[in-house]
């Protein structure tokens, strides 16, 4: 009798190792893949003050809104020029090297990202250059917002021109 008690904890013993095991092998491999990678700035494109695109993945980046470049969204010229700003000084930021780009999951309904529904078909990431996120960069400078997105709290638009969306 007693040897059946002992093989049988020791299995049970045996068994939780492995899971712990397998478990930890697959955080580490969850956080080798979020991990930032560096990315050689002529292979970034800047679209936009907050949009970024690697060959044909555009990336939004996250915690922070600039001004509309053109469409229905740009309203006035002085949200143009503030756009074209917010563009050319992360063109900038990307060009004095030291960028890394770390893939985040969108604050979209779970079921749309990946969809237009979802940032327009974007995926959604943060920037670094120089070790600082290029969002807290631009809000500093005065040519972003914070944007803290939620699908399930959505803030209101940005009112850069006056003009109320």
């Amino acid at each position: 009798m007693r040897f059946r008690y002992d093989l049988a904890r020791a299995s049970a013993i045996i068994g939780r190792m492995l899971l712990a095991a397998s478990t930890l092998w697959i955080l580490l491999a969850t956080l080798d893949l979020v991990r930032a990678e560096p990315i050689d700035p002529a292979a970034l494109r800047v679209v936009d003050g907050d949009t970024v695109a690697i060959g044909k993945v555009h990336y939004r980046l996250v915690g922070f809104d600039t001004p509309e470049m053109r469409g229905h969204a740009s309203r006035c010229d002085p949200d143009r020029a503030l756009a074209r700003a917010a563009r050319d000084r992360l063109r900038g930021l990307i060009a004095a090297g030291g960028v890394d780009l770390t893939e985040v999951a969108c604050s979209c309904r779970p079921s749309a990202e990946g969809t237009r529904d979802c940032n327009h078909g974007r995926r959604c990431g943060t920037l670094t250059a120089g070790g600082r996120d290029v969002g807290d960069i631009l809000i500093t400078e005065g040519l972003a917002h914070p944007y803290p997105y939620d699908w399930r709290h959505p803030p209101k638009p940005a009112n850069w021109c006056g003009v109320r969306r």
